[in-house]
């Protein structure tokens, strides 16, 4: 079984095309024109073992918040499509991911049911070219698109950069865990026969 996804989605705000692999090796290609986000995303990708290919393009003389947002609802459908019906999969997921003072929560159920429960204490501020508050608005994008529910909790931590990291990188563990596949799962683990 192939778990991949191509998602195209152009607007008079951004063009992104994105290839993700669920059952990759943590190899990423991204091209957003924020280097930040792109460092982000390859955190992503690395810690979720996912492959990933990101070619975007955005009015990021406005500012990286189209981008930002665009990018997590192609990276969110592409998950879905990649998921298909979901048969076998853990569907549950947790990490807790320290980096230097920082220390983030993460806990994914592939529910079908996107929420975002989203704490994680960062200062607001620039960091490069990208706004603290972006992250946010990213993983409401992508868990909204994707279908999953997805707790972020800071512990810990007061530097912005290691608390995005961690929260990131929190997450890609979580989101690996949920996908694994299970060979003692039969169909999909959910009492009611769907998610």
């Amino acid at each position: 079984m192939t778990r991949t996804a191509t998602i195209t989605r152009t607007t008079n705000e951004t063009d992104i095309t994105l290839t993700l692999n669920l059952d990759g090796s943590g190899l990423a290609q991204v091209a957003t024109g924020s280097p930040f986000f792109d460092h982000m995303l390859n955190a992503l990708t690395r810690h979720g073992t996912f492959d990933l290919t990101v070619a975007a393009t955005g009015d990021l003389d406005v500012d990286d918040h189209h981008t930002v947002e665009d990018v997590g609802i192609v990276l969110g459908q592409a998950f879905a499509k990649a998921l298909g019906d979901k048969r076998g999969i853990t569907r549950f997921g947790d990490a807790l991911v320290p980096m230097d003072e920082a220390l983030v929560l993460a806990a994914v159920d592939i529910s079908g049911r996107g929420q975002l429960h989203y704490e994680v204490s960062t200062p607001i501020e620039l960091i490069g070219t990208f706004d603290t508050t972006l992250a946010r608005e990213f993983f409401i994008a992508f868990v909204s698109a994707a279908g999953l529910t997805l707790h972020l909790r800071s512990l810990s931590g007061d530097n912005s950069h290691h608390l995005l990291e961690a929260t990131f990188k929190a997450a890609a563990r979580a989101l690996r865990m949920a996908v694994a596949l299970d060979s003692r799962v039969s169909g999909v683990p959910s009492t009611k026969g769907s998610l």
